[in-house]
């Protein structure tokens, strides 16, 4: 894997993988940014959350469940000296479905977070405590 980052001005800085795909990172005006995107470490709360994203909506296909809408938040803290890593984080998951339990839900969340989410992964080994809870809603209810 290889990413390359470019500074675009200030400190809006422009990432891009092999394929030419773009990530874009900003910063405050405080520390000479614009705020024309989203800070480092909103990415990296972002990326847990597409990873963990991702496989709990590909094992609930898997179980052939439909999954008509799919909804994680994250709420982090950082540590308040530098290196402010994150010192907790909690996900919330919310998914609409005709068919789905919250037994598969919940089931697909734990394997997520302890088998294939490699982004929760390293979190936790960084020492980041990874909490989370999941709400389900049949969409027949809305």
């Amino acid at each position: 894997m290889e990413v390359n980052l470019t500074l675009d001005r200030n400190m809006r800085i422009i990432g891009k993988n092999k394929l030419g795909l773009e990530t874009v990172f900003d910063t405050d005006p405080s520390l000479g940014g614009e705020n024309t995107a989203p800070k480092p470490m909103e990415v990296f709360l972002m990326a847990m959350g597409a990873c963990t994203f991702m496989d709990v909506i590909s094992i609930l296909r898997k179980k052939r469940k439909t999954v008509e809408g799919f909804n994680v938040k994250i709420v982090a803290e950082r540590a308040k000296e530098h290196p402010m890593v994150f010192k907790k984080a909690h996900l919330i998951y919310e998914l609409i479905s005709p068919d789905a339990t919250m037994e598969d839900l919940n089931r697909s969340i734990e394997l997520s977070q302890t088998k294939y989410c490699s982004a929760s992964a390293m979190f936790k080994a960084a020492g980041c405590e990874v909490t989370w809870e999941a709400a389900i809603k049949n969409s027949s209810e809305s």
